[in-house]
């Protein structure tokens, strides 16, 4: 059976309301997925990273359950989405389903959204840089403090230096910060660029209406030959003709 049609209006209701939220759960998780191979935590005995992994696998997979439930044949929904049973087991999967956050992130007008992934993606880079280097020998970001403050400088790619990476983990980690803060510097000064070329166009557009309403259309010239205009005044010719019968009775009498 193909998926579209295990689908049921109910069962699209729930997707618009937990995909988001999920997805960008497994986005805000990414540290909990590479902690274990920085061998600064035990993965074998009962942790706190054993807790955390555990909880996501029962979120995920109680998704799965009511969405099983709500689709048109719950017995196979599951076959026929292995990803996200995939998801359950292990829970590093479900970043594949954040893909699509990724792409909703560079479309026009979502700049909130694409700052909160953004934010989410650095807090990833603080705490996997601080679990790299607070043990590390020679290291100089041993507390949560320096690792904000390191992940901040590097983000906004100013590099004052003070604070740097001495594990190959940790310069991989920053590696990845400067392209997010690349790339975020680039989308909000291509949105307030953006925003200021509409409040522009808006603004000669509304003076432009100004224009035709107060003068209306351009009266024609009175200088066109096509158009001679209307006949001229005939008082204007009697007052001439004084005029002129003056200035001739003027030069008579020198």
């Amino acid at each position: 059976m193909e998926p579209d049609r295990l689908t049921t209006p109910r069962l699209e209701a729930w997707l618009s309301r937990t995909r988001t939220p999920l997805d960008l759960l497994a986005l805000m998780t990414i540290w909990l997925t590479i902690l274990p191979f920085t061998g600064s935590t035990d993965t074998k005995g009962f942790t706190s990273w054993t807790i955390s992994r555990l909880a996501l696998s029962a979120i995920y997979g109680l998704d799965l359950l009511v969405r099983a439930r709500l689709s048109a044949a719950p017995h196979r929904y599951v076959l026929v989405h292995p990803v996200a049973l995939a998801a359950v087991v292990v829970p590093p999967v479900r970043i594949l389903f954040s893909l699509r956050l990724l792409h909703a992130m560079f479309r026009r007008g979502n700049l909130g959204y694409f700052l909160f992934v953004a934010l989410a993606l650095i807090l990833n880079g603080v705490v996997l840089v601080y679990v790299f280097e607070r043990d590390a020998p020679g290291a100089n970001i041993v507390t949560v403090g320096d690792a904000f403050w390191w992940a901040a400088v590097t983000v906004s790619t100013v590099g004052y230096g003070d604070f740097f990476p001495v594990t190959l983990g940790g310069r991989i980690t920053a590696v990845t910060l400067m392209g997010i803060g690349l790339v975020s510097a680039a989308v909000v000064t291509a949105q307030i660029a953006s925003s200021f070329m509409d409040q522009a166009s808006a603004r000669r557009a509304a003076l432009a209406g100004d224009e035709d309403v107060e003068l209306g259309p351009e009266p024609p010239s009175r200088f066109d030959l096509d158009d001679p205009g209307p006949p001229p005044d005939e008082s204007i010719h009697e007052r001439l003709d004084r005029i002129e019968a003056l200035l001739r009775s003027g030069l008579a009498d020198e």
